[in-house]
């Protein structure tokens, strides 16, 4: 198995000026940690900022100033799905490990504006690609600050923290650079595109590892950035019934 050479990260942005420093502070300490114990892995960070009205693209620019793995892309799609594929492809373009053979050795690891990624993100997901991964399915979990705790509850008991979890999460996803080309890449849609690209990956044969050892931390709010995203599916937890518990 070919082993990882260089790692890129894609972050797509929407207005994010609540939660882009932090963000970006725990992508920067992730990289820190990785090429801590692996000096000769390089890692680059392309911030994709999707039509941002906020101060998102300051907070960005001062984090690319102050580290120069960091760049920033600016689109108009206002479409998560987009925003990633626009940020792989302009990775893509820039790395000499994007072609051929050679593309088994680019890890594309993404996660979002709204997320904090543990210290250990990068090298969890490299470990596993190096042990044959892939595509690596990290678990996330929602952050209880101002959050309703009777759908922190809900969520909870639904996503059970394990091992060879059965979700998929954009925020806390990797893949292979050579299975995501042979795999089309992520689909031009609104929302579900990470769901779409696993499960292509899965038809194609690519092997698909499911894990809670790197666990990433993301927004709790329900007011919904994509149509059908994680937002929408809190918001969605809080408007079912409450069920009776029987004494």
């Amino acid at each position: 198995m070919d082993r990882i050479g260089q790692v890129a990260v894609v972050v797509p942005v929407h207005n994010e000026e609540q939660h882009l420093a932090r963000a970006l502070a725990g992508i920067r300490a992730a990289a820190n940690a990785l090429q801590a114990c692996q000096p000769g892995v390089g890692v680059t960070v392309v911030v994709v900022l999707d039509t941002c009205t906020d101060n998102s693209g300051d907070i960005a620019a001062r984090a690319a100033a102050a580290d120069t793995r960091i760049t920033l892309l600016q689109v108009a799609f206002r479409s998560v799905g987009k925003s990633r594929r626009a940020g792989i492809e302009t990775l893509l373009a820039a790395c000499p490990l994007s072609s051929g053979a050679a593309s088994r050795r680019l890890w594309l690891a993404n996660t979002d504006a709204d997320s904090c990624v543990p210290a250990n993100w990068l090298q969890g997901q490299v470990g596993l690609a190096d042990a044959g991964a892939d595509a690596v399915l990290g678990s996330v979990e929602p952050d209880p600050a101002g959050m309703d705790p009777e759908i922190l509850r809900r969520w909870h008991a639904r996503h059970p923290f394990e091992e060879d979890h059965a979700h998929v999460y954009g925020a806390n996803f990797g893949v292979r650079a050579s299975a995501y080309e042979l795999s089309g890449g992520f689909p031009r849609q609104r929302s579900h595109e990470d769901r779409a690209l696993v499960e292509t990956l899965r038809r194609r044969g690519f092997t698909v590892r499911a894990t809670d050892s790197i666990r990433v931390l993301t927004s709790g709010r329900i007011h919904a950035r994509a149509p059908h995203g994680f937002g929408a599916y809190l918001l969605a937890l809080g408007l079912e019934p409450a069920v009776a518990v029987e004494g």
